[in-house]
C-alpha cells in the first residue's frame, strides 16, 4: 500500500469523526504543550545562567556574617579590615571590596524629602562585577575612600520595557520619581545631617532586561539606593547611628578571575580569617557556584514537574490512540476483508493503521505546539526565563508523533492477523 493512499485513507477517517479525533488527540496536545513549555524553560535556564556567572565573575566568592553564631568574645566580627588582610594577602585576586548596607538613611533634596533610603558603603572595585549599569558622571574613586570625601552616587532604577500586570500593585520609589524629573548630578543632598555631593548617576537597566537575574541591588525600604565611600560612610553616617562596632560590614565579596581557583582560594581565604578572628568562625566563605546551584535545583524541579505532567499527558493520549485504534480495527473488519481478498498484504494493513495513528498523534502535537508557545509567550515572559526555538517545538512534536506510533503497533497487529474469509463474512 502507498504511504500516499494511507494518508488520504487516514485523513478521511480522522475527518469523518471530528470529535472522536479532537477528544483522543487532546491529551497528547496538552502533554506537547507542557513540554515545550518545559523545553523553553530549560533552555532559557542555561541562557541566564551563563549570563549571570559572566556578570558575576568565574571565581565569585562571597563572605557573610553567619547568622546565629554566638561569639566567645574573641573576634570583632566581619570587618573592613578583613578585606584589606585579603587583598594584602592574595593581590593577584580580581576583585576584593567589603560592603555595609543601612536601611532607614535620610535624604533631603530642596523640597524632597525621604526617610526610607538604602545606603551602599563600599569601595572603588565595587565596579568590577555585577556591572549592567549606564553611568553618568562618576563612580566613587581610591581618592575618596582614602580621603573620606562626601560624595554619593545615586542608583536610578530602570523602569520596565512592558510593565506586567502585576507591577501596578508596587509603587515606584521616591528616588526614580525623583530623577525622572530633576538632574541632581553635581548638585548637593543631605543624607541623614551631613551634607554629600552628588558625583554619578548609575542608570540601571529595565527590570524586565535585566540580566542580574537574582543579583539585583534591592532599595530595601522603596526610597532608592545610594552609594558613598565606605570610609565616609564610617565616619559620618555610622558613628551617628551604630557606636558598638564602626568598622563592621555585612560581607566582602571576591572574584579570583579564574573558576578553576575558586575551590583554592576559598579555603586560604577561610583559614586566613579564622586566624584573624582568634580561631573564631563567625563568617562563612560560600562559592557562588552553590548559591547559583540551590537556585538551579529548586528551578529543575519546577521543570522536571511540569515535564512529568507533559508525559504523563502524551502516554494519556498514546492509550486513548491504541484505545481508538482497537475500536476502528472492530468496525471496520469488513473493510480489512475487502482489501485483503483484494490483494493487500498484512503489511498494508499494518501501514494503514499505523498511518492514521501517527496522523492523529501528529494533530495532536501541532495543537499542543502552538498552545506550548502561546504558554512560553503569555506566561514564560514574566520571568524572563523561556527561550522558545523551532527545535523545541519540532522535539515535542516528534515525541506525540512516535508515541502514537508505537501505541499503535499492538493494534494495527492484530488487525493484520485477521482471517480475510471471517473477516468478509464479518456483520
Amino acid at each position: 500500500m502507498r504511504v500516499a493512499e494511507a494518508l488520504r485513507t487516514g485523513w478521511l477517517e480522522i475527518a469523518s469523526h471530528r470529535v472522536r479525533s479532537a477528544l483522543t488527540g487532546l491529551a497528547t496536545a496538552i502533554g506537547v504543550a507542557a513540554m515545550v513549555f518545559t523545553f523553553s524553560q530549560i533552555a532559557g535556564l542555561q541562557e541566564r545562567l551563563s549570563k549571570a556567572i559572566e556578570l558575576a565573575g568565574p571565581g565569585r566568592l562571597e563572605i557573610e556574617r553567619k547568622e546565629g553564631y554566638v561569639s566567645r568574645g574573641l573576634s570583632r566580627g566581619l570587618t573592613w579590615q578583613d578585606a584589606e588582610r585579603i587583598r594584602r594577602a592574595f593581590p593577584e585576586l580580581y576583585m576584593v571590596y567589603p560592603i555595609a548596607r543601612r536601611w532607614g538613611a535620610r535624604i533631603r533634596f530642596e523640597d524632597f524629602k525621604n526617610d526610607r533610603m538604602s545606603i551602599r558603603a563600599t569601595t572603588p572595585e565595587w565596579r568590577r562585577r555585577d556591572w549592567v549599569y549606564h553611568l553618568r558622571g562618576r563612580f566613587i574613586n581610591d581618592e575618596d575612600v582614602r580621603t573620606a570625601a562626601r560624595v554619593c552616587v545615586l542608583d536610578q532604577p530602570g523602569g520596565w520595557v512592558k510593565k506586567p500586570f502585576w507591577a501596578k500593585w508596587f509603587p515606584e520609589q521616591a528616588m526614580e520619581k525623583v530623577l525622572k524629573h530633576k538632574d541632581l548630578l553635581g548638585r548637593q543632598v543631605k543624607l541623614d545631617e551631613h551634607l554629600f555631593m552628588v558625583v554619578g548617576i548609575l542608570q540601571e537597566p529595565p527590570r524586565d532586561k535585566d540580566p542580574r537575574w537574582f543579583r539585583r541591588e534591592w532599595g530595601g525600604g522603596g526610597g532608592g539606593i545610594v552609594f558613598v565611600p565606605l570610609s565616609t560612610y564610617r565616619q559620618t553616617l555610622l558613628r551617628a547611628w551604630n557606636k558598638s562596632n564602626p568598622d563592621a560590614v555585612d560581607g566582602i565579596e571576591v572574584d579570583t578571575g579564574d573558576g578553576a581557583t575558586a575551590s583554592r582560594y576559598k579555603k586560604r581565604i577561610e583559614g586566613l580569617l579564622k586566624y584573624l578572628h582568634r580561631g573564631e568562625e563567625d563568617f562563612k566563605v560560600r562559592d557562588y557556584r552553590e548559591i547559583i546551584q540551590g537556585i538551579v535545583s529548586r528551578l529543575r524541579e519546577y521543570a522536571l514537574a511540569i515535564a512529568v505532567i507533559g508525559v504523563v499527558a502524551i502516554l494519556a493520549g498514546g492509550i486513548g490512540i491504541m484505545n481508538v485504534t482497537l475500536a476502528t480495527i472492530f468496525s471496520r473488519i469488513r473493510e480489512i476483508g475487502i482489501r485483503r481478498a483484494l490483494g493487500a498484504t498484512r503489511a498494508d494493513i499494518v501501514t494503514q493503521f499505523l498511518v492514521e495513528a501517527t496522523m492523529l498523534g501528529s494533530l495532536g502535537g501541532v495543537a499542543g505546539a502552538g498552545l506550548g508557545i502561546a504558554a512560553v509567550t503569555y506566561l514564560g515572559r514574566e520571568d524572563r526565563m523561556a527561550q522558545i526555538s523551532a527545535w523545541h517545538v519540532a522535539a515535542a512534536m516528534g515525541i506525540a508523533a512516535l508515541v502514537a506510533f508505537f501505541f499503535a503497533l499492538f493494534p494495527a497487529y492484530q488487525a493484520a492477523k485477521l482471517d480475510p474469509i471471517e473477516s468478509l463474512h464479518y456483520e
